[in-house]
């Protein structure tokens, strides 16, 4: 007669003895799962996105709005005052008026106490082996003044070359006068000075190659073209004025 198996057990023969493991029960209980509460916070105090929102300032807050714009005012308006004393401002607008001039017609005598008979013409005469020479020579005393043959913009003051001290000035029609070999340079000349016909610009010297030679100022002007020969214009009698 076989023995009865007690329920729930499961029975693993072996050669000496006979193992009893208890069986897990697979009715697991339901398990209640909360849901995730998450604390909601009140949005910040954010000023309002809507045009009205400058009415609810308060007037302390509105007086300093006000301070704030005049000050920013105030500023733009001494930056202004001194930007229109930086040289700049006047050589934009004359640099502009000069590239719709034409050329010169005559040129203003530029070295004090010199007629323009007493200029030699030495425009295109060898130096050297290799150049020629690329404007004349104004003989006169060291330290006689030099000034400015036409209206112009001072485009750059150097001490370098041949040229020695030297002052480029752009001229009508953005043409290049070259006043070179200077003693020294006027005092107060800077770059972007506007000048006029007279207005200082140095002292005739022997500076550059000119050293050994007697004092003289080296004057040429450079067109669209190239270097040409300004004695004829410095030779042409000035416009009478019509009476």
């Amino acid at each position: 007669m076989s023995r009865r198996r007690p329920a729930g057990r499961l029975f693993f023969r072996s050669r000496s003895h006979v193992q009893h493991i208890p069986l897990i029960d697979t009715a697991l209980p339901c398990m209640l799962v909360r849901p995730l509460q998450v604390p909601v916070t009140d949005p910040p105090n954010t000023p309002p996105s809507s045009p009205y929102a400058s009415a609810t300032r308060s007037p302390a807050r509105r007086v300093r709005s006000v301070l704030v714009w005049i000050a920013l005012l105030c500023a733009l308006a001494v930056a202004a005052r001194w930007a229109w004393h930086l040289p700049i401002a006047h050589q934009l607008p004359t640099s502009w008026e000069l590239s719709q001039m034409p050329p010169p017609a005559q040129l203003h005598l530029h070295v004090e106490g010199v007629r323009a008979r007493q200029i030699a013409d030495t425009f295109g005469a060898p130096r050297g082996r290799d150049r020629t020479h690329a404007g004349v020579d104004i003989f006169a005393p060291r330290g006689t003044a030099v000034v400015a043959a036409t209206r112009g913009v001072v485009s750059a003051i150097r001490d370098q070359g041949l040229g020695g001290k030297q002052v480029w000035l752009l001229g009508p029609a953005m043409e290049r006068h070259y006043y070179a070999q200077l003693d020294d340079w006027a005092a107060g000349l800077a770059v972007g000075d506007v000048v006029e016909p007279g207005t200082p610009l140095g002292m005739v010297g022997t500076t550059g190659n000119a050293r050994g030679t007697p004092p003289h100022l080296h004057y040429g002007v450079y067109g669209r073209n190239g270097v040409y020969d300004p004695l004829p214009l410095l030779r042409k009698p000035a416009p009478q004025p019509e009476s």
